[in-house]
């Protein structure tokens, strides 16, 4: 019974749903904390603003392949639906929770590489209206954003490092 109750405090704390001790003697109040403090959602709330999101991002997404042959709604839309699915885990663990999890040690270079893709991708359709560098942007993104979501899951991405060498390991 106890190994239950731990698990169902984890998962508790995972979703966001435990406020963690806040010292209220600290003078440094950042817009992140009164932001968090204001915006208290219910589990319920959470997880429709979680589904909402992460629906809207993926229709973002899959919409932008209608659009495939203009590079600047293509990356626009895109971008947007990966931008909608990232912010839809913010529902669930909160946003300050969400930017210090990006900015772990684990995963900042993951987080960087992402980040930049994006903004690389936005510039390409935006201002340089080439199919080709749009494209190869994207997959880039796409890259970028499945490295970043192995982040999350212990070992994967060694795992998947591993899996990839051998595949393509030429020494026989």
């Amino acid at each position: 019974m106890e190994k239950m109750n731990n698990a169902l405090e984890r998962m508790k704390m995972l979703v966001g749903m435990e406020v963690e001790e806040e010292d209220t003697t600290a003078a440094s109040d950042s817009f992140i904390d009164d932001f968090n403090r204001n915006c208290t959602l219910s589990t319920k709330q959470r997880f429709y603003g979680f589904a909402i999101c992460l629906a809207a991002g993926l229709t973002c997404t899959l919409l932008s392949m209608v659009v495939f042959l203009n590079p600047i709604k293509f990356g626009i839309t895109f971008t947007l639906g990966n931008l909608l699915a990232l912010g839809s885990t913010a529902f669930l663990v909160g946003p300050k929770r969400q930017v210090t999890m990006m900015l772990d040690p684990v995963r900042i270079y993951a987080t960087a590489v992402y980040l930049a893709t994006i903004i690389i991708a936005l510039f390409s359709a935006l201002y340089v209206h080439n199919k080709f560098l749009t494209l190869l942007a994207i997959i880039l993104e796409f890259g970028a954003l499945i490295w970043y979501s192995l982040s999350y899951i212990p070992f994967a991405r060694s795992m998947v490092s591993k899996v990839m060498l051998a595949c393509f390991d030429t020494d026989f």
